[in-house]
């Protein structure tokens, strides 16, 4: 007679646990759905199952208490480097620009500590070699990987020669291949160019037109043939982007000091502004006036590679801590850095914690104090706010836990271990 109750009361106990995780009273920060406020996020398997004010912990298999921090969507940053080829590495050609190489990084080993889930390579690899960037690391990263194909078919294997030579900028065969890989390919990349002519810009949206992606711009050296004005009001397409925005010798403030119109006029085109930080592309000259006056990045992203991160970058949370210490408030970094990145590339699946979306998630903390911040030629700014990252989930799993925050207390986790045996 016994046996009925216990068995009712299991099996309800197991029903009631419907949530593997639940990430309890944080502060969600959710710009694609207007979420601004303390909330719970609730996750099953790989996909996020509930975001409401109150849900009860019983109901989750292992509770997280995120009191004090921001709960946000899986940081996506839309400009790394990331394609270290055996074909074309830099120290074996003698070509220490070359970003298809050891200057590249391995995604997973400096994503997920910064609140990271999704990147896309842009330009490491082109027509010619992105089969084997697809299998060294798209294939083989818990990171998110997408690539924007550089216009030139061999990629960043040396500014002084390859990056250079217009013959290999084949917008056809770009094309061709982005649409051989359309769930990995969203854009298409010019980088590095130093001479006069605009084939580099036009044949880069030649193919983005063909393929249906858009076109992301490192303008290279900054010449009266090419003027800056021309890229952004005239030659790019509504959706297509501008990086390295605040990089010094960027014509952004007349003599005033004042944000020239024509980028009103761009932006108004719709065309998008990304920060793409890199070793050698964020200036405070710039940032800080653009910043203040109001005009904002569209995209916060890095410019991920060896060098940079060793530099005045460092980090997604760090260039997330630049701009908003420069008077933007959290919830727009926030929404810098998630679903803005993911609608220029296309992939509005990700950037948001809506109930049915794949569980990507970054728990931050913001510490305040006094902290100082690098530009790219070492000019420091003073803030007062320094994003950290605390907890990452990929697909639903922990993959960064900073503070243990996950975890079991040792005794009791090696109590239960031993119950276990």
């Amino acid at each position: 007679m016994r046996v009925i109750p216990i068995l009712f009361v299991l099996a309800t106990s197991i029903v009631a646990q419907q949530y593997d995780l639940l990430l309890k009273g944080g502060h969600v920060l959710d710009p694609k759905n207007n979420i601004n406020r303390r909330m719970d996020v609730a996750i099953q398997g790989n996909k996020i199952a509930k975001v409401a004010a109150s849900i009860d912990p019983s109901q989750a298999k292992k509770t997280v208490a995120c009191d004090g921090l921001y709960v946000t969507p899986g940081l996506v940053d839309i400009h790394v480097h990331l394609y270290s080829s055996t074909a074309l590495n830099s120290n074996l050609h003698g070509d220490s620009s070359s970003y298809v190489g050891f200057r590249a990084v391995h995604p997973d080993g400096f994503t997920f500590r910064t609140g990271v889930t999704t990147t896309v390579d842009v330009g490491s690899s082109g027509w010619r070699n992105f089969p084997e960037f697809k299998e060294r690391v798209i294939d083989q990263s818990k990171t998110r990987v997408y690539a924007m194909l550089n216009i030139v078919g061999s990629g960043m294997a040396g500014r002084s020669k390859v990056e250079q030579n217009l013959k290999d900028m084949s917008a056809e065969d770009t094309a061709r291949v982005a649409k051989q890989f359309p769930q990995y390919v969203v854009g298409v990349k010019t980088a590095h160019y130093a001479g006069p002519e605009w084939v580099p810009v036009d044949n880069a949206v030649k193919a983005g037109t063909l393929a249906n992606i858009p076109v992301m711009v490192d303008f290279g050296s900054f010449r009266p043939e090419r003027p800056f004005e021309e890229l952004v009001t005239k030659r790019l397409r509504p959706g297509d982007m501008y990086t390295h925005f605040f990089v010094n010798s960027a014509p952004l403030l007349d003599a005033q000091g004042k944000v020239r119109a024509y980028l009103h006029e761009a932006r108004k085109r719709g065309v998008k502004f990304d920060v793409g930080h890199g070793a050698g592309s964020f200036s405070w000259r710039n940032a800080a006036p653009v910043l203040t006056q109001g005009f904002w990045p569209d995209s916060i992203s890095t410019d991920l590679h060896q060098s940079s991160m060793n530099a005045g970058m460092k980090d997604m949370l760090n260039v997330m801590s630049k701009i908003l210490n420069n008077g933007v408030p959290v919830y727009d970094v926030i929404r810098m850095s998630t679903i803005n990145p993911a609608m220029q590339i296309k992939r509005p699946q990700h950037g948001h914690l809506t109930e049915g979306a794949e569980a990507d998630v970054a728990v931050l903390r913001v510490d305040k104090g006094r902290f100082g911040f690098l530009d790219s030629s070492g000019g420091r700014f003073d803030g007062t706010q320094m994003i950290v990252g605390e907890l990452t989930l990929r697909a639903g799993q922990i993959v960064w836990d900073l503070n243990g925050r996950a975890g079991t207390e040792w005794r009791a986790h090696y109590e239960k271990r031993g119950a276990r045996k």
